[in-house]
């Protein structure tokens, strides 16, 4: 299989599982476009056997997106599997991915189901599939506590009736290294027919090894890794693609493998996908956490004066990270806005750049200089936003420490303007209890968050809320998030309420 290591991003599938993250279609076919600017091999795009949404999706990714392998999730069912391939019809380059559980534990406990079963159900599953694609992909679930016997032989079954890539899960994150390092060297030796497929691991990060487990098996022939940006996933997450890339491309030496990936581009496709997940990236997180390039030791900060390959073995602008150049202000215009946002990884349709051309002048107004990193909040911020059932004109609240907070709040609705007041427990709480008495609806605040995307105290600051919605006629609560940014934390905060609110409606 060579020395290139395939890319396959599952972020829309498992990133997707991580608690609290609901994406709509929009979000959706934006992370695929820009996972294929950032060039990832495979995306898989969805279950489309699991809901309406997720086959819509499907669907939606394969006829937009052209370049990467575009795959579905399938158990060995056959209505799963015609399902994905009704989904993928329109792909380019589609890929049915069908799995099945191999270990003992879960065959007695969740399937009620023997080894020869299972190997039927395998093999039936992966013969089906390859009579309606060319490219197939099994993956042996849970593989890591699985008998390498059994595991052998299960994939011997499935590389008879044509898959061609065959996956190597560490489900529930329990191997350590030395362990998985030892099953994929033991498969390579057990199964028949092994050198004709492409071998994949799949890893998850319970005891904080996914990204070791990955790596390790890619040094002993694993030529695909399953990862997500940002290390999204179920649980404690799934192997971060970003680090996984950055390990190949730093330690070329040792793992012997390199893949396709644009570095250039992993910065902004981690903000974009933080933004419309709504999961923030730790400061400390490996290659694009926000001090992963800071030194703050004297002794640190000497030898990167001298040389930056003391204390740095890789460079900030190799994954993207803003240089900090030239920023824009008000008088700037729209060619040096889509100039610098294709810069920085976004490729802006003439509509795209109507609308981030007017909040960029709302906020140059504000600023002097609106930066680098203030553009990266702008933009990915754009795709959050829902059609606007309610939109926010204006606000005044009165609020200290002798006052009761008072909040008034002017919203437009259709062709009208609805203005309200309220008192709350602080100037924020004030203000969401004006809104729900416009909107007439019981809204309950879950989340709050709020970060400065800048230093300095014209810094820009970033409000992520996650409400839940009471619906009418007795239907289900709604859940939804909803992003905001101003210079002004407050107005920052309505306007990302506002955003849930109108989500949460048109879900």
């Amino acid at each position: 299989m060579g020395d290139r290591v395939l890319i396959f991003d599952t972020t829309l599938r498992d990133g997707e599982q991580t608690p609290g993250v609901n994406l709509n279609l929009t979000e959706k076919l934006e992370i695929a476009r820009q996972l294929e600017r950032l060039g990832a091999d495979v995306i898989e795009a969805g279950f489309a056997g699991a809901s309406l949404g997720d086959f819509e999706a499907v669907e939606a990714i394969s006829r937009e997106v052209r370049t990467p392998v575009i795959c579905s999730l399938a158990r060995c069912l056959a209505s799963d599997i015609e399902r994905a391939a009704q989904a993928l019809s329109g792909a380019a380059h589609p890929r049915l991915h069908v799995f099945l559980a191999s270990s003992a534990l879960h065959l007695e406990k969740k399937l009620h189901m023997t080894q020869t079963e299972a190997l039927d159900k395998a093999a039936a599953g992966v013969r089906l599939a390859r009579s309606l694609c060319e490219d197939v992909q099994f993956s042996a679930e849970d593989a890591s506590r699985s008998d390498p016997a059994f595991l052998a032989r299960l994939y011997e079954a499935v590389i008879a009736e044509g898959a061609s890539t065959i996956n190597i899960t560490d489900t529930v994150g329990y191997a350590t290294a030395n362990e998985f390092s030892r099953l994929v060297q033991d498969l390579f030796k057990l199964v028949n027919g092994i050198g004709r497929v492409r071998v994949s691991v799949h890893c998850h990060n319970d005891l904080g090894l996914a990204v070791a487990n990955s790596l390790v098996a890619v040094r002993h022939g694993a030529r695909q890794v399953e990862c997500t940006m940002n290390g999204l996933g179920e649980r404690a997450g799934n192997a971060a693609l970003e680090e996984i890339v950055m390990g190949l491309n730093t330690r070329r030496d040792y793992y012997g493998a390199e893949c396709g990936i644009n570095t250039k581009r992993l910065y902004v496709s981690s903000r974009l996908i933080s933004t419309l997940t709504g999961q923030e990236i730790p400061p400390n997180k490996p290659v694009i956490g926000a001090n992963a390039f800071m030194h703050q030791s004297g002794i640190h900060q000497h030898g990167v004066a001298q040389d930056r390959a003391t204390y740095e073995i890789m460079r900030a602008e190799d994954v993207g990270v803003p240089a900090g150049n030239a920023p824009l202000g008000k008088l700037s215009g729209r060619h040096a806005l889509r100039d610098q946002a294709a810069r920085l990884g976004f490729t802006l349709t003439d509509a795209d750049l109507n609308t981030a051309f007017k909040r960029f002048k709302e906020l140059a107004d504000r600023k002097k200089d609106v930066t680098e990193r203030d553009l990266i909040a702008l933009l990915s911020g754009q795709w959050v936003d829902a059609p606007e059932l309610y939109h926010l004109e204006s606000y005044q609240l009165f609020a200290g420490n002798t006052l009761t907070p008072t909040a008034t709040v002017k919203i437009k609705h259709g062709g009208s303007t609805v203005t309200e007041a309220a008192v709350g427990d602080g100037p924020i709480d004030a203000a969401y209890r004006a809104v729900d008495r416009i909107t007439a609806r019981e809204a309950r605040l879950e989340s709050y968050s709020i970060r400065a995307v800048t230093e300095g105290q014209d810094a820009l600051g970033e409000v992520t809320v996650r409400v839940t919605v009471a619906d009418e006629d007795g239907k289900p609560p709604r859940r939804a998030l909803g992003k905001g940014a101003a210079t002004d934390i407050i107005e920052a905060s309505i306007l990302a309420y506002v955003n849930a609110v109108n989500r949460a409606l048109i879900s």
